[in-house]
């Protein structure tokens, strides 16, 4: 059997990659998504190996010196985020094929680094993207612009990718992007749930 692929799902903030994703968990069997590991302190409710690998500044500098990490961001809030090469490889190691969600720098970095890597780039209008995170409520307005202003650079380097999904009606896009990721499966890894 060939080597199971890496998808990697990237796009602007608010083009509803975790969104699409959720519902591409739900239809393809046999993904799992990799566990992100960060610096910021782990919330009450939070697993350590679920939600997050929660690791000390220190720690993340000792696996990042070591090459562990496949990709890193810092974060404005000092905070670091990661993706642990051990991640594929668990993944791997239990049967299942990876999944990513990255920024837009990381899946880049993936992709030159992982020949069996799928790039799919989300895309939505800049109208629908503003009006997503404004629905978020979760950055100001200056904040709202800056993700605004990124997203349109982002969107104009969707060429890079392999792939591009439109995320214009949910249950179309989450399909397309079901479609894609089931044509890159070798033939006996691709079972779709009922």
């Amino acid at each position: 059997m060939p080597a199971l692929p890496v998808f990697v799902v990237t796009g602007p903030s608010g083009a509803g990659k975790g969104t699409l994703i959720k519902g591409l968990l739900e239809r393809v069997f046999g993904l799992e998504i990799a566990v992100s590991a960060t610096t910021r302190p782990q919330r009450p409710g939070e697993a350590n190996g679920h939600d997050y690998w929660f690791l000390s500044d220190e720690e993340f500098t000792r696996r990042v010196e070591a090459d562990e990490f496949l990709e890193w961001v810092p974060y404005v809030s000092g905070r670091r985020y990661g993706t642990l090469r051990s991640e594929i490889d668990r993944i791997s190691g239990d049967d299942c094929v990876c999944v990513l969600e990255l920024e837009l720098e990381g899946a880049l970095k993936v992709q030159d680094e992982i020949a069996r890597s799928v790039t799919i780039f989300i895309a939505a209008d800049v109208d629908e993207l503003e009006r997503r995170l404004r629905d978020r409520a979760t950055e100001s307005t200056g904040e709202i612009g800056e993700r605004i202003d990124l997203a349109r650079e982002q969107l104009e380097r969707a060429h890079e990718f392999r792939y591009m999904v439109r995320n214009d009606e949910i249950e179309r896009a989450t399909a397309a992007l079901a479609a894609l990721v089931e044509c890159e499966l070798p033939s006996a890894a691709t079972m779709s749930r009922p």
